[in-house]
């Protein structure tokens, strides 16, 4: 209980000073190393108490509490202090006017710290307040910078100096601004709660550029050695700037290629490789590669590389060409036309480079060459000629390919110039050709005799052959009395197939040539029988002068013609080659192997001299020798 009274008052007592127990000291305050500085300082006690024995004051670092011995900065009463403060330290203050101002000399960047003040009146009148002061020691000046730079908006940094030395004033410079585009510099002053600072303010409108580059701030106090800098590098935000990629590449089919891509921005963009509208890759870097292997014609096209960095975005693109040899062509499929019509023929495919297109028409070349991937060929009223395999050949540096279609023409049917009759041995001939597609029916017709042959009867040999779209057809008249009173022969020939018809009198075109045959057969047969008559004569009269007896011989050689028949006939085959090459034999397509035993000829057949009324043979006049000449 006794306790308990006297603790109530003393409680009272601690509240009623604590309450009127106060210092003022700035709460935070800067200066240079190696400089000075002075910390601001006013204190108030209990107006109901009585220093005993003077006012004396403690400054402590770090702690304000006494029974943790912290250091002591300061003393009033004896000179005993830490030994990091000895000959620094000094009151500035007049304690007895409640000043308790101190001035500390030569600082460390160790004296940065909180201090706190203790009022020190005697007896049990000890106080230490808990307010302190922070002092911070400066290796360099501080360097106001915005936590964010922005290209192409002004920007401005301050650099700051205390000025809490009353022995030095700083001055501020600003280092390495040559590179800056119209810099300006404004100097000021702030003094708050008895500290200063000294600031100088640099503007300017930063570029990409002038990212990363140095900038520096120099404090320095004139007269003396002191000279503090700082250097800082521009961290510039700025959108992408520019955005390089391969140049347009060109690669084989099958191997394999790497895009390289590069934005330069800050901070680093997110790049993105895309492939029309499809992204194939992105990554937050300054750089990115996409490898693509086992390239496909697919695959070719324009590529884009996009950076984007939230300040902005860019894009360039390349194209990537597949080289490959041209693919098989596609053409039209085979076409079967009828002639004066039109149709287009369509080649396309694929290569790379884009192939050479040819148009080949059984091997001849018949269209234009183009260096494109389609290529029409037209073909305008088209006629039989233009019937046959078409061909469209692509070719490229790498390579070649082809297709090919047939076009059949389909037309009506067409006699040709060989149509005709001739003489031959048995009688006469008469062969028909046609061309047409389909191939042409052919038919002949006699009209005197109103009859139409189209099959082999007993008395006309019917012959029909085709050979792609040609038809031949022959008949033989084996008769020679059917020819008409005036010598000609009167056969007709009618062709036909599905688009027309067609009919024609087919002349005896041999006839002259025939006659002129028997003629010269005639004329020389004569001349081979003068000529061994005077072959004859001139032995005989040679062996009258050697032997006196030419009649003999003479007779026993005529007795026997065979004596000179070798002679006549080797003539005589002379003769049918030469009547052979002059004749009326024509090769008429496949019939000519069956033309070619109807050689006209004339033949020489002896009758061993005998006259014409029977006598026999070698007698009589020699004037009336003869030979009997036929046809066969």
């Amino acid at each position: 209980m006794w306790g308990l009274e006297l603790l109530i008052p003393l409680l009272l007592i601690i509240k009623d000073v604590s309450g009127q127990w106060n210092v003022w000291v700035p709460r935070d305050i800067s200066a240079m190393t190696n400089s000075c500085v002075v910390i601001p300082c006013t204190f108030m006690y209990p107006s109901g108490i009585r220093p005993y024995r003077g006012i004396h004051g403690i400054w402590y670092f770090g702690q304000p509490y006494p029974q943790l011995f912290p250091p002591v900065v300061f003393k009033s009463r004896t000179d005993i202090v830490h030994e990091s403060y000895k000959g620094r330290t000094k009151l500035l203050g007049d304690l007895h006017q409640k000043n308790c101002t101190l001035l500390i000399s030569n600082i460390g960047t160790e004296h940065s710290g909180r201090y706190y003040f203790r009022a020190d009146l005697g007896g049990a009148n000890i106080y230490t307040y808990p307010d302190f002061s922070e002092l911070k020691v400066l290796d360099q000046p501080n360097i106001d910078i915005p936590e964010e730079i922005v290209a192409d908006e002004n920007l401005e940094l301050t650099c700051y100096a205390p000025d809490n030395c009353p022995e030095n004033s700083p001055e501020i410079q600003w280092m390495y601004t040559d590179y800056l585009p119209e810099p300006e510099y404004t100097t000021d002053y702030v003094e708050e709660s008895n500290t200063a600072v000294l600031s100088n303010t640099l503007s300017f409108i930063p570029r990409p550029m002038h990212n990363g580059q140095l900038l520096g701030c120099r404090v320095f106090y004139p007269n003396t050695t002191l000279v503090y800098e700082r250097l800082i590098s521009l961290d510039i935000k700025y959108a992408p700037r520019s955005v390089w990629v391969n140049v347009s590449a060109e690669v084989m089919e099958g191997t394999s290629v790497t895009l390289h891509c590069e934005v330069d921005s800050n901070p680093p963009p997110r790049i993105s490789w895309l492939f029309g509208e499809e992204e194939l890759l992105w990554d937050t870097a300054s750089n990115v590669s996409l490898s693509l292997d086992d390239v496909r014609p697919a695959q070719e096209g324009i590529y884009t590389c996009v950076g984007d960095n939230g300040y902005g975005a860019m894009n360039t693109s390349m194209y990537l060409a597949v080289s490959y040899p041209p693919r098989e062509p596609v053409v039209n499929g085979s076409l079967t036309v009828l002639e004066g019509s039109s149709v287009s023929l369509h080649c396309s495919t694929q290569g790379g480079p884009a192939p050479t297109l040819t148009w080949l028409k059984n091997g001849e070349l018949v269209g234009t060459i183009t260096a494109e991937q389609l290529s029409v060929l037209e073909l305008l009223e088209i006629t039989p000629q233009d019937d046959g395999l078409y061909r469209c050949l692509a070719e490229n540096e790498h390579g070649r390919a082809s297709s090919s279609l047939n076009i059949t023409v389909e037309y009506a049917p067409v006699f040709l110039e060989e149509s005709k009759c001739t003489v031959v041995r048995e009688g006469v001939q008469c062969v028909c050709i046609a061309t047409g597609n389909p191939e042409p029916t052919i038919e002949f017709f006699l009209p005197d005799k109103n009859i139409t042959i189209n099959d082999t009867d007993g008395r006309y040999n019917y012959y029909t052959h085709t050979d792609g779209h040609t038809s031949t057809g022959m008949i033989k008249l084996r008769e020679k009395g059917e020819r008409l009173g005036n010598g000609a022969v009167n056969v007709h020939c009618s062709i036909s197939n599905m688009y027309g018809s067609e009919s024609v009198h087919l002349e005896l075109q041999q006839e002259k040539k025939y006659m002129m045959a028997v003629i010269v057969g005639t004329i020389g047969g004569v001349a081979v029988i003068a000529f061994i008559i005077a072959a004859v004569r001139y032995v005989g009269h040679n062996n009258k002068k050697e032997n006196g007896n030419p009649g003999q011989d003479l007779v026993s050689k005529l007795e026997n013609p065979a004596l000179y028949y070798s002679a006549v006939k080797k003539d005589k085959q002379n003769l049918r080659k030469k009547v052979g090459e002059e004749g009326d034999y024509q090769s008429v397509g496949s019939l000519a192997d069956l033309e070619r035993q109807e050689l006209n000829y004339a033949a020489l057949e002896f009758l061993g001299g005998r006259s014409r009324d029977g006598g026999a043979s070698g007698r009589g006049d020699e004037r009336s020798d003869y030979s009997e000449i036929k046809a066969k």
